[in-house]
């Protein structure tokens, strides 16, 4: 008995998928130890948005996330000048930098001087305070949305210059707020060759 043309077609159209689905299914991970089995599920990589992924339900759906080139954060800033700007004031102890080296991403507000993440990520921080000429011990700390994450110290009367330094990873959500903070002593005499630097680290 023959085979309809069109049943023929659906026949071969189940063999190729059948293929298919074997080719794929015994894929390996990168270092080879564990098999990744593909078992009847489509799998859509996007290159998302940055500035919609927390707001996405597709990619959290099937638990995968990929990250364009717009998603490297990096930011590195400097006092230069001994000078202290009439923003240093006992109301904030905000501690300002006026000249910077990186801002990829542009997450570093000068005129604040602090870090607003864009996204939810874990992100790197490191500081370097310089007292010039200050015999008071100083605390700097880092903040995080007002409330201080970790401290450094520098207290030394025996020298010119003497440096506060510290650095943590933190988790932060979209528009959290990292900054220094003087919370002891006072800079007088200004804070030149102090740095700020962060950046992100992976996002979550």
């Amino acid at each position: 008995m023959g085979m309809s043309p069109t049943r023929r077609t659906r026949i071969g159209l189940s063999g190729a998928l059948l293929a298919l689905c074997l080719a794929v299914a015994p894929a390996r991970a990168q270092n080879d130890t564990e098999p990744i089995v593909l078992e009847g599920k489509c799998l859509v990589v996007c290159d998302s948005d940055p500035a919609t992924d927390a707001g996405s339900s597709a990619g959290a759906s099937l638990g995968i996330s990929v990250r364009s080139g717009n998603s490297k954060i990096a930011f590195s800033v400097i006092r230069s000048t001994n000078h202290e700007p009439s923003e240093m004031s006992n109301r904030t102890m905000v501690i300002y930098f006026d000249q910077i080296l990186v801002n990829v991403g542009n997450s570093f507000d000068t005129e604040r001087s602090m870090f607003v993440a864009p996204r939810r990520a874990i992100y790197s921080f490191s500081f370097h305070v310089v007292k010039v000429y200050n015999r008071q011990t100083i605390q700097v700390s880092l903040m995080l949305n007002g409330w201080p994450i970790i401290s450094a110290f520098a207290g030394d009367q025996d020298v010119t210059r003497e440096a506060a330094s510290n650095g943590v990873l933190l988790l932060m959500e979209r528009g959290d707020r990292a900054f220094l903070k003087l919370e002891r002593g006072n800079l007088m005499g200004g804070w030149k060759y102090s740095t700020f630097s962060g950046f992100l680290v992976f996002s979550l």
